[in-house]
């Protein structure tokens, strides 16, 4: 695959379509089995109440994902990411009920790069809270 969008296309303050992702109880579960990351504190409420934890959270990893698919579905090719970095901020917390949570992610161009490339900033949020922090990417446009 390559990137379907132009670098001629796009300028600083490009606005990438907007996502929202539900984070269920059952997603969690799912991510462990795929990931190997069996942490209780992402599947049992009990324990993660025990750490301290206000609920059981979903894995960061996770949270990471699910925000880059902003730039990958707009860019059209996963191989076009050649850097993401995140910092994780807040857990997004993932209730017991058959709502769960939800992870919104907004994106923009924030700089155009050399040989095609252009950074994009990244703002994710579950219940109104800034869960990453510094999320950029690097992308290899067309």
């Amino acid at each position: 695959m390559t990137a379907k969008i132009a670098y001629g296309d796009v300028e600083v303050g490009t606005e990438l379509p907007a996502q929202t992702f539900p984070v269920t109880r059952a997603t969690l579960v799912q991510y462990a089995g795929a990931s190997g990351d069996f942490n209780p504190i992402h599947w049992n409420e009990k324990f993660a109440l025990e750490v301290g934890l206000p609920d059981v959270i979903a894995h960061g990893m996770f949270t990471m994902a699910e925000a880059i698919r902003v730039v990958t579905d707009w860019v059209g090719d996963p191989g076009a990411v050649v850097e993401y970095g995140v910092r994780f901020t807040k857990p997004v917390i993932v209730p017991n009920d058959d709502k769960g949570a939800t992870i919104e992610v907004s994106a923009k161009v924030a700089a155009v790069l050399d040989d095609n490339r252009v950074r994009v900033d990244l703002l994710a949020k579950s219940a109104d809270q800034k869960v990453l922090g510094m999320s950029r990417a690097v992308v290899q446009l067309a």
